[in-house]
């Protein structure tokens, strides 16, 4: 009668251990499931509603404008960060005084809002040739120092900017990111 009451016990602790584990199971994958909704579904619907309002499609400066959100410089929203990543490594020699060094920059580009993403990714050689050009007149020794890759990255992003003005009409790039710097 004893050993009875025991499985009876220990069937009851297992069933309750599972409905705790299912329950975990549950919310973490809800809370994955919404993180996902909140990351893929954050910028794309005022963008799709923009058009059936009749703004026109040409201007992305209209869509910010009739979602009542504050318009920053070149007519993109205000913190609606996304990133352009450079499709290969700038890879580059730059003298130094005892020898030539080789050096390879792995950059991103930090623009607002999605009108100017898509004018980042039409203009890629571009910007890849106004980058290679600025990083070419560096000297290694200069690139050794963190107040050096500050300068040059302040360089590439003025020259960037000015290109871009002259052909898109916009500086369009908020800020150039080093995400990986190797020097040989």
């Amino acid at each position: 009668m004893a050993a009875e009451k025991e499985l009876e016990i220990a069937d009851g602790g297992n069933k309750k251990k599972k409905m705790i584990i299912i329950a975990a199971a549950a919310v973490v994958l809800l809370g994955g499931g919404g993180a996902a909704f909140m990351m893929m579904g954050g910028d794309p619907p005022p963008a799709a509603e923009a058009p059936a309002e009749g703004a026109p499609a040409a201007d992305g400066a209209a869509a910010p404008a009739a979602d009542g959100a504050a318009p920053a410089a070149g007519g993109a929203e205000v913190g609606s960060a996304l990133y352009v990543g450079m499709p290969r490594p700038f890879v580059f020699n730059v003298a130094g005084a005892s020898r030539d060094r080789l050096v390879q920059i792995k950059a991103q580009l930090l623009v607002r809002g999605s009108q100017n993403e898509e004018t980042a990714k039409q203009h890629i050689p571009l910007i890849e040739s106004t980058m290679l050009r600025t990083f070419s007149k560096a000297n290694a020794d200069e690139l050794v120092t963190a107040a050096g890759k500050e300068t040059i990255k302040a360089a590439a992003l003025k020259d960037v900017q000015e290109a871009l003005k002259g052909v898109a009409g916009s500086p369009v790039v908020e800020e150039i990111l080093f995400t990986g710097f190797v020097m040989q």
